[in-house]
């Protein structure tokens, strides 16, 4: 998933706001820090989501190539199952 970093930005917001308002959570630093981190973990997440999707795709290709072509295959099923299975020996939660 692409986001803009308005978007990330937005996102991280609503999260805070809501697990505060919920009384979920109890800030130990200031919000602004705390808003920056959560900004900072959902650009590393979606950044590791993206080299994931590019791994499988070169993973993809790189057996399609290998089996002749793979004429018959429903690639982008291949490629969601190859993704599954990468983001698993990874520990990526998807």
């Amino acid at each position: 998933m692409r986001l803009r970093e308005e978007q990330i930005a937005r996102l991280a917001e609503q999260v805070l706001t809501a697990l505060d308002h919920e009384g979920l959570m109890t800030l130990k630093v200031e919000r602004g820090k705390a808003l920056a981190s959560m900004k900072s973990a959902i650009a590393a997440d979606i950044r590791q989501e993206a080299d994931l999707e590019k791994d499988a795709e070169r993973l993809l290709e790189q057996t399609l190539r290998s089996m002749g072509g793979g004429g018959d295959i429903d690639k982008p099923k291949m490629l969601r199952m190859v993704k599954e299975k990468l983001a698993k020996e990874r520990k990526i939660v998807l």
